[in-house]
């Protein structure tokens, strides 16, 4: 069987798992109970497309279900693979099968870079069962691939590895024959918490930052190589960040954040969306106080900001950073610029703070569900106005129950587009 060699390769494929149990991170899809778990044990893998960011595992995955089931292993770049290739591997794969019985897996990297000439070439044998189709891109498959390529093949996806992982793998890697075991090192807590912070996810980043600042770090009277932060910071390139997520500084960004696009201030509030992005903040945190905000600083005087914010949340899930930085800044520039109301959010807290005290008034008879038999026998629906069936589409009714009738929740300011609502409920109270 072709193995990789992991003789004299770089740490990150020197330690590589051969097995599940080795594996770590992607837990949502290889979990115990696990789908995709449960085939590749069962050896039932058909073609698959592993889409995430890098370094969260997805060579390391095809190499894995590789070993598991005891197939041939074939990885090449779409990159750097021609027809004439990918025709020969296909042939050999073929007579392996017939002759030895034993499978072929075909890991491709950067799935998406292969032309129509490729894939052309792909499909009988996907289709044929030639050949087991592993697949890897970074790219949102159903953007990038192929529509053929996709309907042969199941798509999963994977997560950046967590700061938990991280830490996992390197402290496999310390430990490991196979990784730098022969080489006693030491990690001080802040060089490693700083290796955990600048990796963003990415255990390759990690493994070859870790190798180099052991392997350039002499070792002391002890024979230890004590890496500290400036040692670290030297093998990964990038300065450590004043930004602990659990910290002041974190809330402190967060809070200038906020402040500036309530304050509509875009420039502000695009640095401070900057310094987030550099000290590597979780987007996702970002788009959920944009989502947040949308709301209680801008609200009804701008109801488009909302969809604005809800639109670049869902940018960042389907094409990711740093792609995702652009639709996000638009986000905050609309938020920022737009008009700006907190009705809503007085309005909605009024409201609990009143519906605290009166839970236990009944509903209206005229409000209650009439559809159901003998409703209407107990008084529910009867004498309730349709609005649609007046003038304007309005009419006065009683909505409330009677201890709360001429609360007000929701007070419209006049900026904006709120404006406009203002004036519509004002002309509703001059109607009789």
């Amino acid at each position: 069987m072709a193995y990789l060699d992991r003789n004299e390769k770089p740490l990150p494929v020197r330690m590589r798992p051969a097995s599940l149990d080795e594996y770590v991170g992607q837990e949502h899809i290889l979990g115990p109970g696990k789908l995709l778990r449960k085939a590749i044990k069962a050896d039932q893998i058909g073609s698959l497309i592993l889409y995430g960011p890098p370094g969260s595992g997805k060579t390391t995955l095809a190499y894995v279900i590789s070993q598991v089931t005891r197939a041939y292993y074939i990885q090449v770049s779409a990159t750097d693979t021609g027809v004439a290739e990918l025709k020969k591997i296909i042939s050999e794969a073929k007579d392996r099968l017939k002759f030895q019985n034993q499978k072929t897996i075909l890991f491709i990297d950067e799935i998406q870079r292969l032309n129509k000439g490729q894939q052309d070439v792909l499909l009988p044998a996907m289709e044929n069962g030639d050949i087991c189709l592993i697949a890897a891109t970074t790219e949102n498959p159903y953007f990038e691939v192929n529509a053929a390529l996709l309907s042969r093949s199941r798509i999963f996806q994977l997560k950046p590895l967590t700061r938990e992982h991280l830490a996992k793998i390197i402290e496999q890697a310390g430990k490991s024959r196979l990784g730098l075991a022969d080489y006693p090192h030491q990690i001080a807590p802040e060089a490693l918490e700083h290796l955990l912070e600048t990796s963003n996810g990415d255990a390759r980043v990690a493994l070859n930052a870790l190798e180099l600042a052991v392997m350039t770090t002499a070792p002391n009277e002890e024979g230890i190589r004590v890496i500290d932060l400036a040692i670290m910071e030297d093998a990964v390139q990038t300065q450590r960040v004043n930004y602990d997520k659990s910290g002041d500084a974190h809330y402190d960004v967060v809070s200038a954040f906020i402040k500036s696009m309530r304050g509509s201030d875009p420039d502000a509030a695009l640095y401070w969306f900057a310094r987030m992005l550099y000290a590597q903040e979780d987007p996702r945190f970002i788009v959920r106080r944009l989502i947040v905000h949308a709301s209680e600083d801008v609200g009804m005087a701008d109801p488009t900001a909302m969809l604005v914010a809800h639109a670049a949340a869902n940018a960042l899930e389907w094409v990711g950073l740093p792609e995702a930085r652009i639709p996000i800044a638009q986000a905050i520039i609309h938020i920022a610029t737009a008009p700006k109301s907190n009705s809503v959010v007085k309005a909605v807290d009024t409201a609990l703070a009143v519906a605290e005290s009166t839970a236990h008034e009944p509903v209206p008879a005229h409000l209650r569900d009439a559809s159901y038999r003998g409703a209407k026998g107990l008084g529910h629906g009867v004498d309730y106005k349709y609005p649609h069936a007046y003038p304007h589409h309005y009419v006065k009714q009683q909505y409330v129950p009677d201890n709360i009738v001429g609360k007000k929740f929701y007070q419209p300011t006049d900026q904006g587009k709120e404006k406009e609502v203002k004036e519509r409920l004002d002309f509703f109270e001059t109607l009789d």
